[in-house]
């Protein structure tokens, strides 16, 4: 009763309270003039207010993640001019996404983990100043919205687990040169990786595992700058804190993948480019289950910040460069199931897990049971 009757609050903030009810739209109202509200990790129930954007016209940030909220996204959001922020994600909400945004100040919105239907909107790319869109984890389908392409200071992108069609956009990379995260890992994206991605100077994460693409990996993947020079990465990251504001594992899971480049589960064919290896910044490779052919660079002892290297399910042929064996940081390895053949390099005998190199007929050698011709020496 007390909070009910403040009339000079400029910020409310109940998170992680145990509140289980539906959100109190008649002393809301009364708020009207307060700017953020932030009511996220509570058991509060219910659709959001249809009239909001009448009710708290003034709002500037909405915090509401983490709770039971059901029901759609009301498009009276759309009428809040001065609205910063929309944070919806871990909720039942359902629906399509309205298509009305247009607001000025609109740099950050995520509605990630619920299950929202429908095309991303192309009312989106009115959203001149967005700069954070996380939209993961719902049944989203369509093909991404040429508008987006208006957006030109996206630094994150999120679009990983929906139904997502089509092919990916020469225009991400050409446009969008802000960008330091794109996921679109499980849709159904299909065609070739454009050479353009290789454009954003400020590219810290690369996902798109788990898709339909094909052909050749772009040689020109070796040119993303800050992958090469290892950029600090802070001004991003504190951007994208303040979007996923308690969303601390998530984030931190974020951190940990930032200069990574994932491309598995796809129909990628052709070998692996020699310039990846330029990449020395790189701490996460991913090529595995896919189509890929030719022998392990050998040049791959260059990656020497490298922790984690899948290769796994493809077609690589040849020896195991003893280069390998140089990565002191790495710590997660899988070769297995391709076509290599030879002994296994002495330095990688600390990977004593067979199923690191099993499925490799011609490979011998410690740790796998088969001794190599000519004795068990290990080079």
């Amino acid at each position: 009763m007390w909070l009910q009757v403040q009339n000079e609050l400029t910020s409310v903030t109940l998170r992680k309270v145990g509140i289980s009810d539906t959100i109190p739209e008649e002393w809301f109202s009364k708020l009207s003039s307060n700017h953020p509200h932030a009511l996220q990790g509570n058991l509060f129930s219910g659709s959001i207010p249809e009239n909001i954007g009448g009710l708290m016209p003034r709002l500037e940030k909405l915090y509401a993640f983490s709770n039971h909220l059901t029901g759609r996204i009301p498009s009276s959001l759309c009428d809040i001019g001065g609205l910063q922020v929309l944070s919806l994600r871990n909720n039942q909400i359902s629906g399509e996404l309205p298509n009305c945004w247009h607001q000025l100040m609109f740099w950050a919105i995520d509605v990630s983990n619920n299950t929202l239907t429908g095309q991303i909107p192309s009312s989106f790319g009115l959203l001149s100043s967005l700069n954070v869109l996380l939209l993961s984890n719902n049944n989203l389908d369509g093909e991404i919205p040429s508008s987006l392409q208006n957006c030109s200071g996206l630094t994150s992108i999120d679009l990983r687990g929906n139904k997502l069609s089509g092919s990916l956009p020469s225009w991400i990379g050409q446009r969008l040169s802000s960008l330091f995260m794109l996921q679109l890992l499980s849709n159904s994206l299909r065609g070739p990786i454009p050479q353009q991605l290789c454009h954003p100077p400020n590219l810290h994460i690369l996902d798109l595992s788990g898709n339909r693409f094909s052909g050749d990996i772009p040689n020109c993947i070796g040119n993303l700058t800050v992958l090469v020079s290892g950029k600090n990465s802070e001004v991003f990251l504190q951007l994208l804190y303040v979007a996923m504001k308690g969303r601390t594992l998530e984030y931190s899971n974020i951190v940990a993948a930032v200069n990574g480049i994932d491309l598995s589960g796809n129909n990628l064919t052709g070998g692996i480019p020699d310039e990846l290896t330029n990449l020395v910044a790189l701490r996460t490779l991913n090529l595995s289950r896919n189509q890929l052919s030719g022998n392990i660079t050998k040049k791959i002892g260059d990656l020497q910040n490298l922790e984690t290297l899948d290769l796994s399910h493809n077609h690589l042929s040849g020896s195991i460069p003893v280069s390998l064996a140089s990565l002191n940081s790495l710590v997660h390895l899988n070769l297995s199931y391709n076509n290599l053949e030879g002994k296994i390099p002495a330095g990688l005998q600390k990977f004593n897990d067979p199923s690191v190199f099993m499925g490799n007929p011609s490979l011998c050698g410690v740790p796998l049971p088969n001794k190599c011709p000519g004795g068990d020496r290990i080079l």
